[in-house]
């Protein structure tokens, strides 16, 4: 019989141990309590400061409680009862804080371990011989305890697996990971116990909760539970209504006004606004106006979307306040992992006025202190903006409090419809991925080198899995024949030959293969990394190669907020000498840039409509300042829209603008989609090949994630009379394929998948091989493949995350249907519009300096201008 919540052992003592604290538990905690001790799985859907992390870990001390009420508090060495997966190593160190604390306050004897790429030799050899009850570990390190000999004794006790961050984690091959994994231990601990497991993801908000709940639920075939605390603000509501502590400042709290979740958003904005926008320049210039907010916060975490900006940024925040160093901090993912650590450490304590800050401290870190963040640059989408919002306002009384600081004047279009889009709770998706055989070559051989596995056992457990659902049998046989004889391609070569069939389960015993696969173990594969050091000693952080590539010995360039003199490379190291230089070179890194996401997209183009909702603008109404007096950024930006009606046109949510520009330059064909990079692109590749089917012309290319730019020597044949047939979805797929050089992206796409199906060594720590190394034999095997097994499954993978990820293909044919709905007008301005102007300043950057870019755009503004 199940008892009610309230009635059992468990919730009564759970509940004086908080109300000792001050705290009450809220009540979607409660119904996550409820479900776990029914014996039910789920996801939590809670936002940022409201106690996620308790919602599933008090439900397991609740759940052991209740099953041993008489000495919960002796028991000891109770093997692993909860196993935390969390996607970031930084975040391991908080939740242990925290559990901690609670299993104290209990007074129990539960210990907590931690497990990842930091974790000491020791700490692995104590927790082999006697686990804690309290696992927090990473996806990569969870396959790697998978690679032990005998695993699966470890999770015979397990209860619980919680899946933390789970909205970052779907949709990645880490995510595939942790269902893989799920499957494995679910099918080795029915050994020991016809007890279910349990699996409880927490996540942020998702345009799909339910397919993220599915996913994650798939290996244990069952529909689950959702638990939707609701906004931050109405969480508290909920709670407060029915408690007897009102204090003053919880009822304060209630009666603010603000956008979505507990939050409140404000742009900062320009004294004048540039009517000729262009990227990357304008953020800095407004320093001085983020100056004020970092000393009237206590802590502000500054999210930069790219780590070379925030060592800008970083420097000159301290060139402004030079009184404040040692209080402001850097912190992104190559600078040095300790520094790192002080970093979140000195967060915690409140001893930092300011951290500049990536994506590196997206996820959810408790950092009470921090009151505000200040987004630099179009955050791209609406829910990373939200993720970012909500590392402030930590505490139960306090918005989150977020400044947006647009890179130029456009972006300001961006905030009205991020506001827009939170208040309406417009976000983003997170789609699955399918197929990833070559995540599942990886697993294969993981297992195989600690117990082998029985094939048509782990063909059920593999195929429970949402990602590997639609997979036939004969998929999973060709995959079994790649990895244990090489395939029919490369059969020839030992390398290719792991498995062996050995008492009715395949097996690796070869201990070099074993040892080269412990080593590479993960999805994140990135371009090769090298460590940076001074010569004298001391370790600065990680760069990559293709960047220290290009440098002199002598070039000064900065890292960690430090000007370095680069002297030479050894042994796969970078060594450097402190630079007392005042100019440096900023690294870039790949992969900073994020294409703006469908939903961001669809409110933007809402948004231009709204510019035109009242009243058609020409500048010269005089009721034209009131019009958007609920929108500052609209109101802001009202100089940039009657330039751009009185020079070609403002389109509507659906319309297409194009716009037909004769310069010095040559003939400009500008498209305004507002679709993003990515499928700006593919659409511009697309468009330059089917207008070259009608007449011989080449073009070059440019886009950004509002338009794209085709680029001729001669006037390019774009009119009302084939328009429409230019941007027609039939015939999509050949098309792109024949405009763009597919089989040299998915040769380039084939090196990761490579990489993580173990075909291709990285190397080990220290020794890694260099970046085109390690291209050169990816493609060698690319083309082995295409030639004597082209129905190859990785060969296959390849094709198809190109289309998908790459080119967005699915998205590509959405656009394409909408446009061939909607009303596309073709203007032929005389100069360059505001609306253009960024993408034209995007074409120039390859091909000058950024000083002398910047003289050439102030040129061509005046020009304008006059």
């Amino acid at each position: 019989m199940i008892l009610p919540l309230k009635n059992t052992e468990g919730h009564r003592i759970v509940t004086e141990w908080l109300s000792s604290q001050k705290l009450q538990p809220f009540s979607f905690q409660e119904e996550t309590w409820q479900y776990i001790i029914d014996g039910k799985s789920g996801l939590v859907n809670a936002p940022t400061g409201c106690g996620k992390t308790y919602s599933v870990f008090l439900g397991s001390l609740i759940q052991f409680i209740n099953l041993h009420p008489d000495d919960f508090r002796k028991r000891k060495n109770s093997g692993l009862q909860l196993l935390w997966i969390t996607p970031l190593r930084a975040l391991a160190k908080d939740i242990a804080r925290a559990m901690e604390e609670a299993i104290a306050g209990l007074e129990m004897n539960w210990k907590t371990g931690v497990r990842n790429g930091d974790t000491q030799t020791a700490e692995r050899s104590r927790q082999k011989k006697q686990m804690p009850e309290v696992l927090i570990i990473t996806p990569e390190s969870l396959h790697l305890l998978l690679a032990q000999k005998g695993y699966a004794e470890l999770f015979s006790s397990l209860k619980i697996i919680a899946v933390d961050e789970w909205h970052e984690l779907l949709g990645s091959k880490r995510g595939v990971q942790v269902e893989l994994a799920i499957s494995r231990i679910r099918g080795c601990r029915a050994q020991f116990t016809n007890e279910p497991l349990q699996v409880w993801g927490i996540s942020a908000t998702l345009g799909n909760m339910e397919e993220a709940l599915a996913v994650l639920l798939s290996p244990l075939n069952q529909k689950g539970k959702m638990v939707r605390a609701g906004t931050k603000k109405e969480v508290y509501k909920k709670h407060y209504a029915a408690s007897e502590y009102k204090l003053n400042a919880r009822r304060s709290f209630l009666k603010k006004e603000t956008v979505g979740e507990g939050m409140i958003i404000e742009s900062i904005l320009p004294d004048e606004i540039e009517k000729y926008p262009w990227a990357g320049h304008l953020g800095i210039k407004l320093i001085h106006k983020v100056i004020p907010i970092i000393r009237n916060s206590r802590t502000t975490l500054i999210f930069i979307n790219t780590r070379g900006m925030s060592e800008t940024w970083y420097q000159k925040l301290l060139d402004e306040c030079p009184d404040l160093a040692g209080a402001i901090a850097l912190h992104h993912g190559s600078v040095d992992r300790e520094l790192r650590y002080w970093v979140e450490e000195n967060l915690h304590s409140g001893k930092l006025k300011a951290v500049v800050c990536t994506a590196s401290l997206d996820l959810g870190v408790d950092f009470r202190p921090v009151e505000t963040v200040i987004q630099v640059g179009s955050p791209k989408g609406v829910a990373r903006f939200l993720q970012r919002a909500g590392r402030s306002g930590h505490s139960y009384d306090t918005d989150s409090k977020i400044y947006f600081l647009p890179t130029h004047s456009l972006e300001l279009l961006e905030a009205a419809a991020l506001k827009t889009a939170i208040s309406r709770n417009f976000i983003e998706s997170r789609m699955p991925m399918v197929l990833c055989y070559d995540v599942l070559i990886q697993f294969l051989n993981t297992i195989a080198i600690s117990d082998g596995f029985d094939p048509g056992k782990v063909f059920q457990e593999v195929s429970s899995t949402y990602c590997f659902k639609d997979m036939s049998g004969d998929e999973w046989d060709r995959i079994i024949h790649f990895i244990s004889s090489g395939g029919n391609a490369l059969q020839q070569y030992d390398d290719y030959k792991k498995l062996e069939w050995e008492n009715g389960s395949y097996k690796i015993n070869d201990r070099h293969i074993a040892r080269r696969h412990r080593m590479n173990i993960g999805t994140i594969v990135s371009e090769a990394m090298l460590k940076v050091k001074y010569v004298g000693g001391g370790y600065v952080g990680v760069i990559e190669e293709y960047f220290i590539s290009r440098l002199q010995p002598g070039d000064i360039f900065t890292l960690a907020g430090r000007n370095l003199e680069f002297v030479m490379i050894k042994d796969m190291t970078v060594l450097v000498k402190r630079s007392s230089a005042k100019r440096s070179i900023v690294p870039s890194w790949f992969g900073g840039r994020m294409p703006l996401s469908a939903n961001l997209g669809k409110v933007l183009r809402e948004t231009l409509t709204s510019v035109k909702s009242e009243k058609q603008i020409f500048g010269s109404d005089p009721t034209l300042s009131n019009t958007y007096s609920e929108s500052p950024e609209l109101n802001a930006l009202l100089p940039l829209f009657e330039l751009q009606q009185q020079l070609s046109y403002i389109p509507k949510e659906n319309e297409l603008l194009i716009e037909q520009i004769e310069t010095e330059d040559g003939f400009h064909l500008f498209v305004y989609p507002f679709e993003g990079r990515l499928v700006h692109e593919a659409m511009a590749a697309l468009l330059a090949y089917r207008i070259s089917l009608q007449t011989p012309i080449t073009f070059s290319f440019a886009m950004n994630d509002y338009s794209f730019e085709l680029l001729s020597d001669r006037p390019v044949p774009v009119d009302d009379s084939n328009v429409y047939e230019l941007f027609s979805p039939e015939n999509l797929m050949e098309d792109i394929q024949r405009s763009i050089n597919s089989t040299e992206m998915a040769k380039r796409k084939f090196r990761d998948i490579a990489v993580i199906g173990g075909l291709i060594f990285q190397g080990f720590p220290g020794e890694q091989k260099k970046a085109r190394h390690l291209q050169n034999s990816a493609s060698l095997l690319f083309n082995v493949l295409s030639e004597y097994e082209p129905e190859n499954l990785l060969l296959r993978q390849s094709y198809t995350e190109v289309m998908e990820q790459q080119m967005e293909e699915a998205r590509l044919r959405d656009t394409l249907k909408r446009i061939q709905g909607s009303k596309i007008i073709i203007r032929f301005p005389q100069q360059l519009t505001p609306f253009c102007f960024p993408v034209k300043v995007d074409s120039m950057r390859e091909d000058l300096s950024s000083e002398k870019l910047e003289d050439r755009i102030n040129k061509m503004i005046m020009q304008y201008e006059i």
